[in-house]
């Protein structure tokens, strides 16, 4: 973090909040008055007076003592907000700007449109209003970002971009000397973490995020103020969470996860799930591949028993999103060796078509009958090798490529006959 130093001073001129009648800017709306004595509100938003709890919010806030106007505007159009800006009755003093749209998928669905309806209220808002205000003696220019633009949260791309513009923009006032802080947050209880259900919140909490309450986040939106740093990020996290998925840690976060060895499936003593399903008869390695898959995918939907999905239910049905097949595929890739796509739920919209489709890949035909051959020769004792060995060598003789062969086999030993059969499917 940055040096410690004054907060903004909040008190003189009114203080223009976006999103103002949403969950986040009433709550800071209501802390402005409450704790910083702030007495001249402006609440926009695009539902104004008629956005749901609008009126409660206001009879709060003016029985604290302020004076709210609450003003119905899309400040994603310029000359809109432009407009605002010139009706208002006293100076402008301070902007917090807190409104946003969320609108997730992976990059292959982000349209224009979809685009459009996350950038527009949160970049481009904040761009007019730097423009708008710049010559205007402001104490303090609060931007409210998102830690997915720090962290690049899976099927967040557009919500991403939208906030590393915001936090760009900080750095950009603070080079030109105009006070600004983009507080880059994480989830809260409120607002749009509220909406999530169990099987997201669970998600949630195997990456280390916990949510923060209305006390948490309003302390800290008060402690990052005070911080000589244009991008604080205020989140709280689970660090036992993130030292048991270690290879899931996000860069900027691994510096707080002591690893002193890395894992690998050979440290751990685990094979590789090509090996583990080499030699086995063929209905077997679809039976270990779709258990694998049925394990994964509750771990993903949070379920503790397996007996709980169906094998041909679609991914669809089963409560999964954008983000939960991401972590699915993430799941499998790792488990597997293979790559595969960001859309492998979609294309493979079941657990047995997913199943089918890693057992075809790790499943190498042309050399099975070799891998059920070398499961047997790995299994034989020591008193069955030289009857073996003499088998093997009147077979390999028959194999000879006219260039000395027979003659190679007939001197090689037990043990080099053995190791040449290990050796015919690598």
């Amino acid at each position: 973090g940055g040096a410690v130093v004054d907060g903004p001073s909040w008190g003189e001129g009114t203080v223009l909040v976006t999103g103002g009648t949403g969950a986040l800017g009433g709550l800071v709306a209501r802390h402005l008055v409450v704790a910083h004595g702030v007495r001249d509100l402006l609440l926009v938003s695009r539902g104004g007076e008629k956005a749901p709890g609008a009126a409660e919010l206001v009879a709060g806030l003016e029985a604290c003592g302020a004076r709210v106007v609450v003003a119905a505007c899309d400040v994603g159009d310029r000359a809109a907000l432009e407009g605002l800006l010139r009706g208002l009755e006293r100076p402008l003093g301070a902007v917090v700007h807190a409104a946003g749209v969320v609108d997730d998928g992976l990059i292959g669905g982000l349209t224009p449109e979809r685009l459009d309806r996350v950038l527009a209220p949160k970049a481009d808002a904040a761009w007019h209003l730097h423009e708008l205000t710049r010559q205007m003696p402001l104490t303090a220019f609060v931007l409210f970002s998102s830690a997915s633009a720090t962290f690049g949260n899976a099927g967040q791309g557009n919500y991403a971009a939208a906030n590393a513009f915001l936090d760009g923009l900080a750095a950009h006032r603070r080079a030109e000397g105009l006070p600004a802080t983009s507080l880059a947050w994480g989830l809260w209880e409120h607002g749009m973490g509220a909406g999530l259900g169990e099987t997201e919140r669970a998600r949630l909490a195997r990456s280390g995020a916990v949510p923060l309450t209305e006390a948490e986040a309003l302390a800290l939106f008060d402690a990052a103020l005070s911080l000589d740093d244009p991008v604080p990020l205020p989140i709280r996290l689970d660090l036992a969470a993130l030292r048991a998925r270690p290879d899931d840690v996000p860069p900027p976060l691994r510096g707080l996860v002591r690893r002193a060895v890395r894992h690998t499936t050979e440290t751990r003593g685990v094979r590789p799930l090509a090996d583990r399903l080499a030699g086995l008869p063929a209905d077997e390695r679809r039976r270990v591949v779709l258990d694998i898959v049925f394990g994964h995918v509750s771990a993903v939907l949070g379920h503790r028993e397996t007996e709980r999905i169906e094998e041909d239910r679609p991914f669809r049905e089963l409560g999964f999103d954008s983000l939960m097949g991401v972590e699915l595929r993430n799941k499998l890739t790792a488990d597997s060796g293979l790559t595969l796509p960001a859309t492998l739920v979609f294309d493979h919209p079941t657990p047995a078509a997913i199943a089918e489709l890693l057992h075809e890949h790790l499943s190498a035909k042309d050399t099975e009958p070799i891998d059920q051959v070398l499961a047997v020769l790995e299994g034989l004792g020591t008193d069955d090798r030289p009857a073996v060995a003499e088998r093997l060598r009147a077979l390999l003789a028959g194999w000879k490529d006219g260039d000395g062969g027979a003659a190679d086999l007939a001197d090689a030993s037990d043990d080099d006959l053995f190791d040449l059969v290990e050796n015919l499917g690598s």
